[in-house]
């Protein structure tokens, strides 16, 4: 699928945007708070997304205005579409001329994976970050997962609740098993998701990566689970545990303590890597991400890269610019200088919101 065109009109800072990108890679290239990551967020929205930073629809209408539209013509199903998004004081989307009752209905229409700066957390951070990562991917391409998320956590917490009266109330034993089958029948469900979805993710991590060093590092990942797939032994797994959460009031055993382990040339990014090799990292989980996407949806998803070429040396810098193909793509970057060696596609400079083509 591709952007045609898109229209902004008082998000944020931006007004009377129209921009028609290429089906290649576009740069929007300017300094900082003059847009960049604005424009990101407008065309984000379009999946049906919360904004990725994180702020309330009522905070992406300009200060000075009461409402922002945002319009797009794209390509999709061998056939041109239309969107339309207005925000007040919440969201509501336009599909080929037919509003929609909720703009998640939007999911599965333009489709898109997106890098920002925060994204370095998947490498520097705990296992936390990772996780959410890997559910995320997984909401997406598999929407029943969220139940599952939601179960799981329901029963997780109601163990946790009950152990702290069991040491006093021998008889709460039976309870507790009732969450624990709960725990272990969904939770090696979620367990079987993710070490899936991390075997897809492996198919391509190493050879993006590779394509960043010119095959000089070697990227591996791999999900760590204490946990199991087998939901008898993850049941015997927490009944044996018991003793000791008592102790701890936790539960010690499922996949919300479950990591991704990352490694380069077989030592830890997170404690070796360079800041380099830290940022190649995570754009690879996040480029073969779109690449999951494109095996099971067959749709190749937009790439949207914001501040994606800080603390990269020119090769890798390169690599983006220009090895990334088959899909359209998004990138913004401060400094110029770091765009000369694009080769094709287009190029835009944002100031003060307003977006000129060079």
């Amino acid at each position: 699928m591709n952007i045609n065109n898109i229209s902004i009109n008082n998000f944020r800072n931006l007004k009377n945007i129209l921009i028609k990108p290429c089906d290649a890679v576009n740069v929007i290239y300017g300094e900082n708070a003059q847009g960049k990551t604005n424009f990101i967020e407008a065309v984000w929205l379009f999946t049906g997304a919360k904004s990725f930073r994180g702020a309330r629809d009522s905070e992406l209408v300009s200060s000075s205005e009461t409402v922002a539209t945002l319009k797009t013509n794209f390509f999709l199903d061998k056939r041109n579409q239309t969107c339309e998004i207005k925000i007040e004081k919440n969201r509501t989307a336009v599909l080929n001329g037919i509003p929609l009752q909720s703009v998640s209905q939007l999911a599965g229409n333009i489709c898109a994976i997106i890098f920002s700066p925060s994204d370095l957390n998947l490498i520097t951070e705990g296992p936390n970050v990772r996780r959410k990562f890997l559910d995320t991917a997984i909401c997406q391409l598999y929407p029943a997962y969220i139940d599952k998320l939601k179960v799981y956590n329901r029963a997780l917490a109601q163990r946790n609740f009950v152990l702290k009266d069991l040491r006093y109330h021998s008889e709460l034993s039976g309870l507790v098993e009732v969450f624990e089958n709960n725990i272990a029948t969904v939770g090696a469900e979620i367990i079987r998701y993710r070490n899936r979805y991390v075997e897809r993710l492996s198919e391509f991590v190493p050879i993006i990566y590779g394509g960043f060093t010119g095959g000089k590092e070697n990227l591996k990942i791999e999900y760590i689970s204490n946990g199991s797939p087998d939901s008898e032994t993850f049941r015997q797994s927490l009944k044996n545990a018991r003793k000791d959460d008592i102790i701890t009031l936790s539960t010690s055993i499922g996949p919300h303590r479950d990591n991704v382990e990352i490694k380069i040339n077989d030592m830890s990014i997170r404690i070796f890597g360079s800041q380099g090799q830290k940022r190649s990292a995570a754009l690879s989980l996040k480029l073969s991400e779109a690449e999951v996407i494109k095996l099971i949806t067959k749709q190749q998803p937009i790439a949207l890269l914001d501040d994606v070429m800080s603390e990269l040396d020119p090769g890798r810098q390169n690599y983006i610019l220009n090895n990334i193909n088959n899909r359209q793509v998004f990138i913004t970057c401060c400094d110029p200088s770091n765009i000369k060696n694009l080769v094709g596609g287009k190029i835009f400079k944002m100031q003060d919101g307003i977006l000129l083509n060079e």
